[in-house]
């Protein structure tokens, strides 16, 4: 029997979702990204290869699954084509598995520099975007000046629209930021320059998973960043550009709400965060940088340090509820094998009484975090593959968690390689 699974972050993105989509594709004949854009970094490692993954998704090193980049990414052909053809240097056939959606949103070079505009103009309270026109293309979408990658297949009719969007953005970017203006040539020369490469992988991806579901086949939705940065949801202004919990699946791929069967959340066995925004449980202190060295904790799109603190369940409960999680995969805990002493937050204090608490940046910043102190377990749990192997410390950890936020862990994580796996529950079991 055929079981669609979505795979979503519920944290502030980067909980491991790359090697756990890599893990699963094993079950299914296709995986979909459905919404960001070269803004995600999903890691892949296999034996002592690491692959870094930013729009083609992350079931790619499977030969025969289909990959589907959905309508809800915003794609930037370049940094794709990057991928494709370093995937096919490691010797990976992959263009005829390949397909993206003409309905998903061209990010154009005006994005990025409108992107990298703000925030340098915003100085000490800027969002901390990646600089790589994610926002901007998604604000282009909903004011219906977007271009498509569709519009490729008709380059005189592409130019006109290009050239009315940038009517607006160089008007902006001259007047407002004091930048210089796109040339419209130079962006029509490049994009129809790549335009031949990407035609063959051009199709609508809402029949290809109609004709896989009529087919009995299991389809995977992988989706990028964490539910606390969902743009109506997370901690706003602090947040991306998409929707990024599990109802956005359906949305960004063509896929209905009934064709879900299992959303399995991804979350870390502490709390990291790039760039700004508040982050009630972060550590300033030793053990947040031990924490950070031993995780390697730098954004894999950015190099940016992540911040790092405590497992929050207070906010994964809110993500748990956001996206109807059905289990979670719990990554990393094996960075905390050497600690005394484990924390868990289950309660916020607040220093004065809200009138509103809704999780926005001006909610969350005035909590104080209240805190459960459990025994480190000061062993290693580096590859365990069996949850018996795992230090009984380490178990209770995984109960409380387990307790706190209201759903089963299905799977934990020891290491980066997919075989560094424990699996509690198949979500395609």
């Amino acid at each position: 029997m055929n079981r669609n699974v979505v795979v979503v972050g519920t944290q502030w993105g980067d909980e491991g979702k790359g090697k756990i989509v890599d893990l699963l594709t094993d079950h299914v004949s296709a995986v979909v990204r459905f919404q960001g854009g070269h803004n995600a970094g999903h890691t892949l490692v296999i034996g002592q290869e690491k692959t870094v993954l930013h729009l083609v998704p992350s079931g790619i090193l499977h030969p025969g699954v289909r990959c589907l980049i959905g309508n809800g990414v915003v794609f930037e052909p370049f940094a794709f084509m990057q991928e494709v053809e370093l995937l096919e240097t490691r010797g990976f056939s992959i263009r005829e598995r390949l397909t993206v959606s003409p309905a998903a949103q061209l990010i154009m070079p005006y994005h990025a520099l409108l992107d990298s505009a703000r925030e340098e103009a915003l100085g000490g309270k800027k969002i901390g975007t990646t600089g790589r026109g994610i926002g901007p293309a998604y604000e282009d979408k909903v004011a219906r000046r977007g271009i498509r990658v569709g519009d490729l297949y008709n380059l005189s009719s592409f130019k006109e629209k290009v050239a009315e969007a940038l009517d607006f953005h160089n008007f902006v970017l001259r007047e407002y930021f004091s930048k210089d203006p796109v040339d419209l040539e130079n962006i029509f020369d490049s994009y129809a320059s790549v335009a031949d490469d990407l035609k063959p992988m051009i199709a609508d991806v809402v029949p290809i998973l109609e004709k896989l579901q009529e087919a009995g086949e299991s389809i995977l939705l992988e989706g990028a960043q964490g539910s606390l940065l969902d743009v109506d949801l997370g901690t706003y202004p602090y947040v991306t550009s998409s929707n990024t919990t599990a109802s956005s699946a359906g949305l960004g791929s063509g896929m209905g709400p009934k064709d879900i069967d299992y959303v399995l959340g991804i979350a870390k066995a502490y709390t990291t965060r790039v760039g700004e925004g508040p982050f009630p449980t972060e550590l300033k202190d030793s053990t947040g940088e031990t924490i950070a060295k031993k995780g390697n904790e730098f954004g894999a799109t950015t190099g940016r340090p992540r911040r790092c603190g405590w497992f929050d369940a207070i906010a994964m409960k809110r993500a748990v509820r956001l996206s109807s999680v059905s289990g979670i995969c719990l990554t990393k805990i094996d960075v905390l094998d050497n600690l005394e002493v484990v924390k868990i937050c289950v309660d916020y204090k607040y220093d004065y009484k809200r009138e509103l608490f809704d999780f926005s940046s001006a909610s969350l910043s005035d909590v104080t975090p209240k805190y459960i102190e459990m025994p480190g377990w000061q062993e290693s749990t580096s590859g365990l593959t069996e949850y018996d192997q795992l230090p009984e410390a380490a178990r209770n950890y995984l109960r409380v968690l387990e307790e706190q936020i209201g759903v089963p862990i299905s799977m934990i994580s020891t290491g980066p390689d997919r075989e560094e796996t424990i699996i509690l529950e198949n979500p395609f079991s």
